[in-house]
């Protein structure tokens, strides 16, 4: 995929002619549109046109201000946003300060929770939205299988039953359209299977005629309820003395691309399930989760980065036994990841990790053993430390996220885990920029607010 614009700024930027770029963008228009040489050398020259309307235009410096944005010198690439770890974790809190308008939830984006909840007049409104993983452009069923399980997971862990979904398709201009229907086919099978109709969608290009090529992006959303406020379950409620409550996981989108691109797509077929969801319903179904403090989907950064949020969000601790989690992991993942030299507990396996009181262990575990559903308590919460720990061969390890989760296609390998050189001074100036762009907000509003008054 090409972003015409995008290359355009990049070469002004580095001082290429205008000859040069354009010479560049029939190169780049050539690769996927079947034009002349004099129809390309056209398309070329009014994709530059607008594009350097928009750099040199003269406007009023308010509307400059408006069209600008504070830069923070540190690309998508340097954070690691995305990669579900320390870099990815801090961009989301940021993200979540700019979204804090003082407007009352129950959970909201500063909870850093699986999914955010708003009171209603009877019922908690419980919302989430998952974006499709990126390697999965070229596999959209199971990209859409599994961004609809997540989603859906994401509603069900706070205790509540999913009632609809939405979504929304991005294919650029020269994908076929084919990947939308099957895109749509994994969205209508976990939807088929489970009882919950997508009801809303929108569908459109990816940056319209200014970028071409075959990428595909999308979301899906779920929309849910929990009939008694009182009893969502949130992670600021996991207690010292809690047990910890693993099912069995076999992965989802992260494991399907590991197989895709491992070279072992066999794999993918142990994703394809919906147990999570079955596990969920049967606490549902048992009102067992009025005895669960909090839950939660092992996925950002595996269980390194899960349970260091969790441990930061509720200032507790957290010791958990690897042999226990070893047991719970599918064994043909499990395999796969060993053979392919893939820290396990730093990817999404997808399993659900219920955090009660121990008196309640028993009942919850022999629930969902009756659904025939694999399970076992990995670890309790603890006072003290204040992080989460690995007890593996008797050996106590800290358990900690990585700048970015394990890395586990051969490209990700090459870009590593560790964190940059400058990661302070990027993550400073994307501090600052967070900081202006709540004050931009904040001056709009206030212009906004005295024309229509």
């Amino acid at each position: 995929m090409a972003d015409l614009e995008g290359l355009i700024i990049r070469l002004h930027e580095k001082k290429f002619t205008k000859e040069e770029i354009i010479s560049r963008l029939v190169d780049e228009i050539k690769i996927y549109k079947d034009l002349t040489e004099g129809e390309a050398v056209e398309l070329a020259n009014a994709v530059f046109s607008e594009t350097w309307t928009t750099i040199n235009q003269k406007t009023s410096r308010e509307t400059a201000d408006i069209l600008d944005y504070s830069k923070c010198e540190a690309t998508m690439h340097d954070l690691g946003v995305g990669c579900r770890g320390e870099g990815d974790f801090f961009v989301h809190r940021l993200l979540a300060e700019i979204s804090d308008v003082g407007i009352r939830t129950i959970l909201g984006p500063r909870s850093q929770d699986d999914a955010g909840a708003v009171k209603g007049k009877r019922d908690v409104i419980v919302v989430s939205v998952d974006g499709t993983h990126s390697r999965l452009t070229e596999f959209p069923f199971i990209a859409g299988f599994h961004v609809t399980r997540a989603t859906m997971r994401d509603v069900y862990i706070k205790g509540a039953k999913p009632l609809a979904l939405l979504t929304d398709l991005h294919l650029a201009d020269d994908g076929d359209v084919g990947k939308l229907f099957d895109f749509m086919s994994g969205i209508r099978t976990v939807s088929k299977l489970t009882g919950v109709p997508l009801v809303a969608g929108s569908t459109l290009r990816v940056g319209g005629d200014m970028v071409i090529g075959t990428r595909f992006v999308s979301c899906v959303g779920a929309v849910g309820v929990v009939r008694t406020p009182h009893l969502i379950a949130a992670r600021t409620k996991v207690k010292p003395g809690d047990d910890i409550i693993m099912t069995e996981g076999a992965g989802g989108g992260t494991i399907a691309t590991t197989a895709i691109y491992g070279g072992l797509p066999e794999v993918v077929i142990e994703t394809l399930n919906v147990q999570f969801i079955k596990a969920c319903e049967t606490l549902l179904n048992r009102n067992l989760f009025r005895k669960i403090h909090a839950a939660t989907d092992w996925t950002n950064g595996g269980l390194r980065g899960d349970c260091n949020e969790i441990c930061k969000t509720a200032e507790v601790g957290m010791k958990i036994y690897e042999k226990n989690v070893e047991s719970l992991v599918n064994p043909v993942v499990l395999k796969m990841l060993r053979d392919l030299g893939i820290d396990y507990l730093g990817v999404s396996i997808d399993s659900l990790l219920i955090f009660t009181s121990s008196k309640h262990s028993e009942e919850i575990l022999s629930a969902l053993r009756n659904a025939r559903i694999r399970c076992g308590i990995i670890g309790t919460v603890i006072e003290t430390p204040k992080r989460a720990e690995l007890i593996s061969d008797g050996e106590t390890k800290s358990l900690e996220p990585l700048y970015r989760e394990a890395a586990y296609t051969k490209v990700k390998k090459f870009v590593g885990e560790k964190s940059p050189e400058n990661k302070e001074i990027l993550m400073n100036k994307t501090a600052q920029a967070a900081q202006e762009a709540i004050k931009k907000s904040e001056k709009i509003i206030k212009i906004i607010s005295e024309r229509e008054t």
